[in-house]
């Protein structure tokens, strides 16, 4: 029985526990079922905990390092009214360094991906294969029998399912049926810097939060572009009009307008920074045990799906990876009860998270005597104050 550990799924998860897994000294082979790998998305929030995770994964920044040209470095994290334009509350970045040891950056999500993939392309022990899709598998005394949509079949010792919100090997684990519709739907766009016009925030990371809306602004590649997300709960979702399509049925540029249409002008005028052509409708999970079957287990998306609101489902997936390998490298440890101590190491991390995700949501969109009260709460905020992300940026100690 070969010794290979297969992973399913080639997006940041799956790259990142090839990665952690090569330099725990596994041979790791990357099974994506499209024809190239490849990220789809725009920007992510690289909290001190993710930095610390690629810091490990030897993807550093600093002057020489990796990371560094694609990232850019804001200087706060800004909450504002979108309703009166006014600021609410910060997040000074210039305390997370000293602090938690690492910074508060952002990056393209196809530039995180781009440099995952190089080092696992640079690591003699990770083999990467496209135009492979995982249809199922069964435990095998001493590994996994893998199956492929193309019918084909391999040997390894363990299997990962990273393969994303919808999971085969999640369907074949847990079967807890598809994935829980929020009604929150984003559409996203990214312009050149020279583009935008009001300057104020420019070197922040904005979020204009509203009645059922909110947006958020931030620089990347280096600061050359900016990143603009515009998030809706749909009211035609919230009222159970929920047939259809996601962005036709619901969720279409007629509910965007119409739900921004109570914001303050500079808000509005941002919907024309965002592409009509592609809807990201935002699903999750319950959280739920039980991700480890034999010599299989799931990681990243598979195992938690998150809302976006506290910026972790990229961060948690790299997080898993390094916990992962840590646990599969004591020596002589079945795969089975290294991928139990995984998941009991990250089951209530990423609960925590998840059901955070959804609160912060609310807050985002809160209105009425809910809006007031974030309102009033957050004017008591010290600028300096982190005890609300402690738990969060403290990272997992790799």
């Amino acid at each position: 029985m070969t010794q290979e550990i297969l992973i399913a799924g080639g997006g940041i998860g799956g790259l990142a526990a090839a990665l952690a897994l090569a330099r725990k000294g596994f041979a790791a082979r990357v099974c994506e079922r499209a024809a190239e790998f490849g990220e789809i998305g725009y920007g992510i929030q690289l909290g001190p905990n993710a930095l610390q995770v690629l810091d490990h994964l030897g993807l550093k920044l600093g002057e020489g390092g990796a990371l560094e040209p694609h990232v850019f470095r804001p200087n706060a994290v800004v909450m504002l009214d979108a309703l009166s334009g006014h600021e609410l509350t910060r997040f000074n970045t210039d305390v997370f360094l000293p602090k938690f040891g690492y910074p508060y950056v952002v990056i393209h999500r196809r530039d995180l991906h781009g440099a995952l993939l190089e080092a696992c392309r640079a690591n003699p022990l990770v083999a990467l294969e496209t135009s492979k899709e995982l249809s199922g598998f069964t435990q095998s005394p001493d590994g996994v029998n893998v199956q492929f949509a193309d019918r084909t079949v391999r040997q390894a010792r363990a299997l990962i399912g990273a393969d994303g919100l919808r999971s085969v090997a999640r369907a074949q684990i847990i079967d807890d049926g598809a994935p829980r519709m929020s009604g929150h739907v984003a559409r996203r766009g990214v312009v050149p810097i020279e583009e935008i016009e009001d300057r104020t925030w420019v070197d922040s990371v904005i979020i204009w939060c509203g009645p059922n809306l909110h947006f958020v602004q931030y620089r990347l590649r280096g600061g050359t572009v900016m990143n603009n997300v515009a998030v809706i709960e749909s009211p035609k979702f919230l009222r159970g009009e929920t047939g259809g399509v996601p962005g036709t049925d619901w969720g279409g540029m007629d509910e965007f307008h119409a739900v921004f249409e109570r914001a303050v002008p500079q808000v509005k005028s941002m919907l024309k920074f965002i592409n009509l052509e592609r809807n990201w409708p935002m699903q999750d999970r319950d959280p739920k045990s039980g991700w480890t079957q034999g010599n299989v287990t799931l990681l990243g998306d598979a195992a938690h799906p998150t809302l976006q609101y506290m910026a972790q489902g990229a961060c948690m997936a790299m997080e898993d990876a390094v916990v992962l390998a840590q646990e599969l490298s004591h020596d002589g440890t079945p795969a089975e009860a290294a991928f139990k101590r995984y998941e009991a190491q990250r089951y209530l991390r990423a609960a925590r998270i998840t059901l955070t995700s959804r609160f912060f949501g609310q807050v985002c969109h809160a209105d009425g005597g809910a809006r007031d009260l974030r309102n009033a709460l957050c004017a008591e905020r010290q600028v300096s104050q982190t005890s609300e992300v402690d738990w969060l940026y403290r990272g997992i100690g790799v």
